[in-house]
């Protein structure tokens, strides 16, 4: 069996509410990374966009989870820190953002282009100029309504913003893991266990199978 291109690599993991809390996307995300070679950080942070990255920012909930280590909960004394300062604690190979639900704005008429854009062209020109790489992963599809108003015609303009807008990080599409309501949710956004044990294994198989330079210094 060929080495993985994540063998050996350290990964700092950002997420939103979906990393937040216990029996969530971290704990299955961590061991699916960890089986494919890498060296992985995670934290959470439940609300927190793209631009609550570039400082430090209160949450109503957190988590962090070294490799398969337990999972720490942080609580209500949970918050974002700063993504350079991060960078230079960690020193990760890939910086990887499982950022969408939180910034697509479900309940809105309308999808907040501009604000988007800048939140994420912010935090990726950060992630940029400390030479680190880095991969964004979409959100996934849930169930229409449930207390987020989550639907999939949103879901899908959020995932197409995001492919559009997160160079120079490599976009991992969440959609293409799974059919529409295949995955159940607890309330239309969150999964159950089976869905986000399956979503760790698709963003880990998704990110073995990039080129080595999206995930590599200098790598051709």
């Amino acid at each position: 069996m060929p080495a993985s291109v994540l063998a050996g690599l350290s990964l700092l993991v950002l997420g939103e509410s979906h990393m937040s809390l216990n029996n969530h996307l971290t704990q299955p995300l961590n061991a699916a990374l960890v089986e494919k070679g890498a060296n992985v950080y995670s934290i959470g942070a439940c609300g927190a966009s793209a631009a609550d990255w570039l400082v430090t920012k209160k949450v109503d909930c957190g988590a962090v989870q070294k490799n398969k280590e337990k999972l720490k909960l942080n609580g209500s004394g949970a918050t974002t820190t700063p993504i350079k300062q991060l960078i230079a604690t960690h020193k990760p190979d890939v910086v990887v953002l499982v950022i969408g639900d939180t910034m697509a704005s479900y309940d809105k008429p309308a999808f907040p282009k501009a604000w988007a854009w800048q939140s994420v062209t912010k935090l990726t020109k950060e992630i940029a100029a400390t030479g680190t790489k880095c991969v964004w992963v979409g959100p996934a599809w849930g169930k229409a309504g449930g207390m987020y108003h989550k639907n999939d015609p949103r879901t899908v303009l959020m995932s197409k913003f995001l492919a559009s807008n997160v160079s120079p990080c490599t976009y991992v599409d969440s959609l293409k893991m799974s059919k529409p309501g295949q995955w159940i949710t607890t309330d239309g956004q969150h999964f159950t266990v089976a869905g986000y044990k399956a979503w760790g294994k698709g963003i880990a198989e998704a990110m073995s199978k990039l080129p080595a330079s999206s995930l590599k210094k200098g790598a051709k």
